[in-house]
């Protein structure tokens, strides 16, 4: 009985095969290629959204050389939030950083492009801060640039 059906199953598998090969019953509408039509706009379109996309994406940030206030280096997490909340509470314009490099707290602040930047926030935030503010070589985040209408439309 198991022969039987193992045969029926190959013979019918055999036979299921439904893609022709036979170049001799195709007909001329079919063919090996495709053709399509679009619109050349869609090409401007995909490139102005990839500008905004990069201009707006959070992972996108552009990066460069710099210099960042060191606020406070400590082992204890609430010091540290509360140094962080500080900064963002007299120097809202400052953009601080929580780092935990193991077993310390670490919060920076500022993206300065120029040294002379950075001691000037450095004389502002010592009062702030009795143990003192560091300035320190750090890759900075860089704000990018507007993107004009004339690098998207040729």
């Amino acid at each position: 009985m198991n022969r039987i059906l193992v045969f029926l199953l190959l013979f019918l598998s055999a036979r299921s095969y439904g893609q022709v090969t036979d170049s001799s019953t195709r007909t001329p509408a079919d063919s090996f290629s495709v053709v399509v039509h679009k619109d050349p706009r869609i090409d401007m379109l995909v490139k102005k959204q990839a500008q905004i996309n990069e201009a707006t994406s959070r992972d996108a940030r552009r990066t460069d050389k710099g210099f960042r206030l060191m606020i406070i280096s400590t082992n204890s997490r609430d010091e540290a939030i509360a140094a962080k909340t500080k900064i963002y509470t007299y120097f809202p314009e400052l953009k601080a950083y929580l780092w935990y490099q193991s077993p310390y707290f670490r919060v920076k602040a500022g993206n300065f492009k120029d040294r002379k930047d950075a001691e000037a926030y450095q004389r502002r935030i010592n009062s702030y801060f009795p143990k003192g503010v560091f300035i320190m070589k750090d890759i900075i985040e860089v704000k990018p640039g507007k993107f004009d209408e004339d690098d998207i439309n040729p």
